[in-house]
Order: structure tokens, then C-alpha cells, then sequence
């Protein structure tokens, strides 16, 4: 028998195809963003899917000297809550494009 397994090749295309796809969905995750609010939309913050903070808007009526622990606590709720919201935006596009490609069950970190 010569050359070894005959599926090879085919898997090989298959798997440069994903490559590819899952290089072009992380460059498609910087133009996603979601949002989330803390503090009963008193402070909103906006996350890319790479996890970057994009906005951070605070309403006016909450800045407040005095309160000053009560602020940074919803900047970091809100600002907690985008980058958990991000990170399964970008679990969800890399399962589109790893669909079928891995087995059940078979969890690599980044696909």
C-alpha cells in the first residue's frame, strides 16, 4: 500500500478551509458589539467581540463626589457584564464556523 491514508487530502482542504473561515470570522468580530447597562441603565458600556470596551457612557445624575465607590462599582458591572456578553458572541460566530468540522463534545480553546 503506498501513500498512506486516502481521505488525507480532502481533510486537509477541509481544514485550511476552516482555518480561513475562523481567521475572517475573528476579524468580523471587531465590527460586532454588544452592550450592557448596570445600575438600572444609569451606566452603559459597549464591547466589541475582541473584548475591547468601545463605549462607556455615564449619566450625568450619578456623578456624584460623595458616591464616588457607587460609580466605579457600576463601571465595572456594566463594563463585567459586556465582556461576558462579547465573549459568548464570539463563542457563538466561531461554533458557526466550526460546525460539523470537530466532534461533539471536543472542546479546543479558540474554536
Amino acid at each position: 500500500m503506498k501513500g498512506g491514508f486516502p481521505g488525507m487530502p480532502n481533510m486537509m482542504k477541509q481544514i485550511q478551509k476552516m482555518q480561513e473561515d475562523m481567521a475572517k470570522a475573528q476579524q468580523q468580530l471587531g465590527n460586532l458589539t454588544v452592550s450592557e447597562e448596570a445600575g438600572g441603565g444609569m451606566i452603559k458600556a459597549t464591547v466589541n467581540g475582541n473584548k475591547e470596551l468601545i463605549s462607556l457612557v455615564i449619566d450625568p445624575s450619578v456623578i456624584n463626589a460623595d458616591e464616588k465607590e457607587i460609580l466605579e462599582d457600576l463601571v465595572v458591572a456594566a463594563v463585567n457584564k459586556a465582556i461576558a456578553s462579547a465573549t459568548k458572541l464570539a463563542e457563538e460566530e466561531m461554533q458557526k464556523v466550526t460546525k460539523g468540522m470537530l466532534p461533539p463534545g471536543l472542546n479546543i480553546p479558540g474554536f
